[in-house]
């Protein structure tokens, strides 16, 4: 099979759909993508309800070196 094969298309998709709705996941304790995924749906909050939570106000500048940011967390009383 080459790129130019006109089945690819079709293949790829049949490959994605068996991968995220058939086949186990070691990583996710056995299940596939879509049934973790479908867990996780009750817990995950809608754009609009993370964004009426956000207040830029409360939220602290971290600095890229997590020991540093650690520290200044503390003496803020962040943590």
């Amino acid at each position: 099979m080459n790129l130019e094969d006109p089945s690819l298309p079709d293949l790829l998709e049949e490959s994605q759909f068996f991968y995220n709705w058939h086949r186990p996941h070691s990583a996710l304790g056995g299940k596939t993508p879509m049934e973790r995924c479908c867990e996780l749906l009750e817990a995950t909050p809608y754009q609009e309800e993370v964004e009426a939570q956000y207040h830029l106000k409360h939220e602290r500048a971290k600095v890229r070196d997590f020991s540093a940011d650690r520290r200044l967390a503390e003496l803020k009383g962040c943590l």
